[in-house]
């Protein structure tokens, strides 16, 4: 089997990921397949970091903060990425990964506070950390807390997971001629508005030298292909 390409990964997931068909929260078929592609790359003796988003639970909500004062609502995002970023690290535990999860909002019943020279001795001990809460503060979206997150634990790459599988010139559900990119440069993708993620993570990523990998997890064995180095969605890169 070849080595992996990475020793240390960030894995960034949408909370759209883990709906699958629903139209909102967790579908159960979903995430137990994700932690099996997890749990492939795991046991190369990948050190797995993940930063999971809200936008399942909170699409739910809503309408119902349509009017709210953006902090609120922030604050409310975060709190549903606890909630995923709990029922990630059960299904992990059922498989018999061992996962911690730690959240940048200070909630110690439930989950462990943010510290990130233990969270960097949970990888080295091979266990998977799931970062919650974004970055803690409001106005900050879960792409900018992968990219921070990242870049704190030394991440060589993140591997951003979405519906699609890569970056392409135009969308591709609009634009039958979209055109996928194989690499493409953080200048570039920036300059092309390719909306890989919001221009503060990209930036954050690029200043950091932290590359992006873009790639579809409902592509079976994509996560360790990219991990492989093989090809794969979309790297960006310096």
């Amino acid at each position: 089997m070849s080595a992996p390409r990475y020793k240390r990964i960030l894995l960034k997931l949408s909370g759209e990921a883990l709906m699958g068909e629903d139209a909102f929260g967790i579908n159960r078929q979903t995430i137990e397949t994700i932690v099996a592609e997890v749990a492939v790359v795991a046991e190369l003796g990948v050190e797995i970091g993940i930063v999971i988003g809200g936008g399942n639970i909170f699409r739910g909500v809503a309408l119902g903060a349509a009017g709210m004062d953006r902090a609120t609502a922030d604050y409310m995002g975060m709190l549903a990425t606890v909630m995923n970023a709990l029922a990630l690290g059960d299904v992990m535990r059922q498989r018999g990964l061992t996962a911690r999860v730690q959240s940048a909002i200070n909630i110690e019943q439930v989950v462990e506070p943010y510290i990130r020279p233990k969270a960097i001795r949970y990888l080295e001990e091979g266990k998977i950390v799931i970062f919650a809460a974004g970055t803690g503060n409001p106005f900050f979206t879960t792409d900018t807390a992968a990219a921070l997150r990242g870049s704190e634990i030394g991440a060589e790459v993140m591997l951003k997971a979405t519906k699609v599988d890569g970056v392409y010139t135009a969308d591709p559900k609009l634009d039958p001629g979209a055109r996928r990119y194989e690499r493409v440069s953080f200048d570039e993708a920036i300059a092309r508005n390719l909306r890989v993620m919001d221009a503060t993570a990209l930036a954050l990523c690029r200043d950091q030298r932290l590359p992006v990998m873009v790639f579809s997890i409902n592509k079976r064995g994509a996560l360790k292909r990219a991990v492989l180095g093989e090809s794969e969605g979309t790297l960006v890169h310096l």
